[in-house]
């Protein structure tokens, strides 16, 4: 018996980092409830077991009596004198008990006590532990894959819980392999105890791994102002600089790239773009999507839209794979961003100029003296080649408009958008009226 205490002591205390004092007082604990709740009623005992040699003491404390009324609390003279011949009426005598005698509910009342204690000393020792480490990078071995790909990972001392959720549906473990994840957060389980949850698809993860191969991360002199993910597949993160000298996207890229290659190799090729971080969400817009060239781009304050437009060859790198790249630009900058193409654009705008051409609208048919912010030799090429009114303008294209007027397809689309503009918003005065 010993022996076995002894064995219990040193594994609670070198695998779940349980002290010793706290097992034995659980123990001793349990024990004198299991006393108090067993067949004979023991109220008056004492359970005690040395903390080195793992030896039980069970001692019951009875009163010696002429005639006993109470045999769970007394004990009468002849008996008494049988354990100790000084015995006197009156007196109080320590009886040595075996803890067999207890019964069988009052032994599983022990179990389910000291299973208590236990687990509450494991939840305190791994708050103890990690929960100020929430955050930081942790490794350990896949000990087992339960319901729902959920991973039971071996961090010494205690098990780590990686849910199928919290890790990309691209990645694939095997009892054994070796497993890095983010301390995602400590929580109470039902049962009393407490689990370590990890994670590998929070952005924090991405963020924690740059911090361990970008020392000027650490360091205070490159933030981390903003990253979006869609695990397995990319990240965006916007980078800035506290110091001047430092350049925060070349800092996180490394040497020919050695550092952010090491970070893609860690989350399995996952493609990431690191940006220059902007307050301004028009230039952070731009970063983002960098280096494919925005045509056009407008804000709706309204609706917090911000459309923009690009190359028809463009189109399919802005969108990404899944749309994942529009959408986690829309993430990063806080606002909604929707893509367009230039050739479906321009079929939009020049069914609106049309329509407008073919509005009531008497002002359509106004001499074109000048138009704001357009040179007025412009103008005059434009009146020369035929174009002298706004309805004339309107039914044109840029390239007609281009090759009669003798302006550039850039200046000619430039002008027929800022009549359309102009006339659309007349338009909705009037019916705002």
């Amino acid at each position: 018996m010993n022996k076995d205490m002894l064995a219990i002591f040193e594994y609670l205390e070198r695998e779940k980092g349980v002290k010793r004092e706290i097992v034995v007082s659980a123990i001793e604990e349990a024990l004198m409830v299991a006393a108090r709740k067993g067949q004979q009623g023991m109220n008056n005992v004492t359970v005690s077991i040395d903390r080195k040699s793992g030896e039980l003491s069970c001692v019951a404390e009875k009163e010696i009596v002429e005639e006993v009324a109470y045999p769970d609390e007394e004990i009468s003279l002849e008996e008494a004198r049988l354990l100790d011949p000084n015995s006197q009426v009156g007196d109080w005598i320590d009886i040595d008990v075996n803890p067999e005698q207890f019964g069988r509910i009052a032994a599983q009342v022990a179990r389910q006590l000291i299973s208590q204690k236990l687990k509450g000393a494991e939840r305190d020792v791994i708050y103890e532990e990690y929960r100020h480490r929430t955050g930081e990078l942790i490794s350990g071995a896949v000990r087992r894959v339960t319901k729902g790909h959920t991973l039971i990972v071996d961090l010494g001392k205690v098990e780590g819980i990686l849910p199928g959720r919290f890790y990309p549906k691209t990645e694939k473990y095997h009892i054994g392999e070796k497993v890095l994840a983010l301390l995602y957060e400590v929580q109470d389980t039902e049962n009393g105890g407490a689990e370590v949850i990890l994670s590998r698809s929070h952005p924090e993860f991405i963020s924690a791994l740059f911090a361990q191969e970008v020392p000027e991360i650490s360091d205070g002199a490159v933030v981390i102002n903003k990253i979006v993910r869609d695990p397995g597949f990319r990240t965006k993160m916007a980078v800035s600089s506290t110091d001047p000298k430092i350049d925060a996207v070349g800092a996180c890229v490394g040497v020919r790239g050695t550092r952010v290659k090491n970070v893609i190799r860690e989350v399995n090729n996952e493609k990431i773009d690191v940006l220059p971080y902007s307050d301004d969400p028009f230039v952070l817009l731009k970063n983002a999507l960098s280096p494919i060239d925005i045509k056009k781009a407008e804000f709706d304050e309204e609706n917090d839209l911000i459309t923009l437009v690009t190359a028809d060859e463009d189109y399919p790198a802005v969108l990404g794979k899944k749309g994942n790249n529009v959408r986690l630009t829309s993430e990063l900058v806080g606002v909604k961003v929707e893509i367009h193409k230039m050739s479906e654009h321009q079929k939009e705008l020049t069914l609106e100029r049309k329509q407008l051409a073919f509005s009531e609208d008497e002002a359509l048919d106004q001499p074109i003296s000048k138009i704001e912010s357009i040179n007025q030799l412009i103008i005059d090429n434009i009146v020369a080649a035929g174009f002298d009114t706004p309805r004339k303008l309107l039914k044109t294209t840029p390239s007609e408009l281009a090759s009669l007027a003798d302006i550039s397809i850039q200046m000619a689309d430039d002008l027929l958008e800022l009549i359309r503009k102009q006339f659309a918003k007349q338009k909705q005065e009037n019916l705002g009226e």
